[in-house]
């Protein structure tokens, strides 16, 4: 499919088209249109892949104490390890590794970024990627992989949840509270619970009154439908009616596998992705030996220069992502007549504007090409700007509903009316369904706020949730005052690559283990962030121009705070450093090799 061009009077029938698509779907609910599983979903809280197994609680010092077991934990264990320290412990609240691709094992599940750079530490582990978008399978298999190449089991504990952090100012440790009667101490706590870390429900009225079978994509009921996520056919759907109610990035994956196996199957649509093309290939093992120390960091930063608009001799990845990035980047030099000395915001904006229009536009006109039912293929076009949602790649998705046993069920922007016992009713109409799959996504991070599973508190009581009432306020998104000795590893009001999410926390256990090992060196029982480095670095996220993802031009959702005005709570915690990620590696490998850790206290 070649290239689109627009005169200005499509663009602006775009725009009036935009906002009318997004005025349909503001709720004055904004997230809180989401409810946290309970009743009969209360299962979704429970671990359905290991059994729980009753152990003494544990209450022993350890130098450093890790939240969380997906690749943020596996990253800082594993610099953890190359710095020289083996005191410490992850714990975990699944019964193994892997964060979020222990718990997704639905159908089709994979990674929308190229393997080369999401998975983490392959250098390290010796691994080559099988194919250029792994499976989960694969993905899960690695998070394994580097917990045993270094070593990360021996001390680690799973199946337990960390119900409270609170920093004791006396003897300067942390006490560490789990769901299973632990109460240890550590002297350095990192949290890494992830951006997608608890599972999430649509607020349709009705929602437990379903009599038929319901499940949520991230605790897939293979034991109903049949199969395993590793692609063995759903046999027990045949004959069936399934409903999936979602059609973000979870359910473009899972729905061809779905459309396969069902005798029939309704897809309940509010708000189309956008789907491009993916073309995923087998890599060549062999292609990763030519390859020099460090070409993983040499990839990642030759991913988030194209990916922002920057120079490269060579695209290493090759995606989607550093695509659209090379196009903005090439109008805006052919706006300017050339690179200009210094990038004024609205001449970036102009540039994203006018790519983004012709692109979202190839993308609505593949799905003409593919979607054979005129009436289905004009429910699946996204009107809106690309990045304003999730982008979605995938090779298969739209060909599904050429099948005959296929329907789309475009509710214009309202969502599923209501459930009753026998099925799903949609603008008037009723559907009789036997099983509804719940493709709602995860909360998207954990903000600390008083209603999460986890409660940290810091010096003289305070907690986190009180510190950030209005808004995250931190020190390179890891330190914030008032909390010492604490690490939040994470991409918020850092490097912020949310296009490869795995980037952040590979730089953020390198600085992490770097910190720590200086702090050790000197004798330092503090670590803390200076009251003005918190202050100025706040201050610079707060003065950055605003995002391409929010305004009228936007359909709502979790990057734009679901379409209400964003505020200072929303653009603190979507925000990451003024110059970007790459500008953001710069500054943190000469802060980390400067050995002075500027803005930080190192207190004996």
């Amino acid at each position: 499919m070649g290239r689109v061009t627009l005169a200005q009077s499509d663009r602006d029938a775009l725009r009036i088209k935009y906002r009318a698509e997004r005025d349909k779907r503001i709720r004055p609910d904004g997230s809180d249109q989401y409810v946290e599983p309970s009743g009969r979903f209360g299962y979704l809280k429970e671990d359905p892949y290991t059994p729980r197994v009753e152990r003494w609680p544990v209450t022993d010092h350890v130098t450093l104490a890790m939240v969380g077991g997906g690749f943020a934990g596996l990253c800082v264990g594993a610099r953890l390890r190359e710095a020289g320290f083996d005191d410490f412990r992850i714990i975990e609240g699944g019964g193994d590794f892997g964060g979020v691709w222990y718990w997704n094992r639905y159908p089709g599940a994979m990674c929308d970024t190229a393997a080369m750079i999401y998975l983490p530490l392959l250098e390290e582990t010796g691994y080559a990627p099988t194919r250029k978008y792994a499976f989960a399978p694969e993905i899960w298999e690695h998070a394994r992989r580097i917990g045993k190449h270094y070593d990360l089991y021996d001390n680690a504990l799973f199946s337990t949840q960390v119900t409270a952090l609170t920093w004791d100012d006396n003897v300067k440790v942390w006490v560490i509270e789990t769901d299973r009667g632990d109460r240890m101490t550590a002297k350095y706590v990192a949290t890494g619970t992830g951006p997608l870390d608890r599972p999430k429900l649509p607020g349709i009225l009705g929602l437990e009154s379903f009599a038929g079978h319901s499940f949520h994509t991230s605790r897939w009921d293979y034991a109903y439908t049949g199969g395993d996520y590793h692609g063995a056919p759903m046999t027990n759907l045949a004959g069936k009616r399934v409903g999936i109610i979602g059609t973000g990035a979870t359910a473009v994956q899972c729905v061809p596998a779905l459309g396969r196996d069902a005798g029939e199957l309704f897809v309940f649509q509010r708000t189309p992705s956008a789907v491009d093309i993916r073309n995923n290939y087998p890599l060549d093992p062999d292609s990763f030996k030519t390859l020099g120390p460090g070409w993983q960091k040499e990839w990642v930063v030759n991913f988030a220069t194209l990916f922002a608009g920057g120079f490269a001799d060579e695209d290493l990845v090759a995606d989607g992502w550093t695509a659209i990035g090379q196009r903005i980047r090439d109008r805006m030099v052919e706006n300017e007549g050339g690179v200009p000395e210094v990038l004024a915001p609205e001449v970036f904006i102009k540039a994203y504007e006018d790519t983004d229009d012709e692109k979202m536009e190839e993308i609505r006109r593949r799905v003409d090409e593919v979607v054979k039912d005129p009436v289905a293929a004009e429910g699946l076009k996204a009107w809106y700007r690309q990045f304003c949602k999730r982008p979605c790649f995938h090779d298969e998705y739209l060909d599904t509903f050429n099948r005959p046993t296929v329907h789309m069920v475009h509710t214009d922007g309202k969502g599923v009316e209501r459930i009753d016992e026998s099925g799903a009713w949609v603008n008037g109409v009723h559907y009789d369904l036997d099983c509804i799959v719940y493709a709602s996504g995860f909360e998207f991070g954990v903000d600390y706020t008083a209603s999460a599973a986890l409660t940290v508190t810091g010096r003289d009581g305070v907690t986190l949730s009180a510190k950030w009432a209005d808004g995250m306020e931190s020190f390179q998104g890891m330190h914030v005052r008032g909390f010492p000795n604490l690490f939040i590893i994470g991409f918020r009001q850092g490097m912020n690559l949310g296009a490869n999410v795995t980037s952040n926390y590979t730089e953020a256990g390198i600085t992490l283990g770097a910190i720590v090992k200086h702090a050790e060196a000197m004798g330092a029982r503090e670590v803390e962030t200076s009251e003005d480095a918190e202050r100025r670095w706040v201050e610079a996220i707060e003065g950055t121009p605003r995002s391409i993802i929010g305004g009228p031009e936007c359909t709502p959702g979790y990057y734009n705070n679901e379409g209400l005005p964003e505020g200072r709570r929303h653009k603190l915690m979507m925000g990451g450093y003024p110059l970007g990620p790459v500008g953001f590696l710069r500054y943190i490998d000469e802060w980390r090799t400067s050995g002075q850790f500027e803005g930080l206290e190192f207190r004996s």
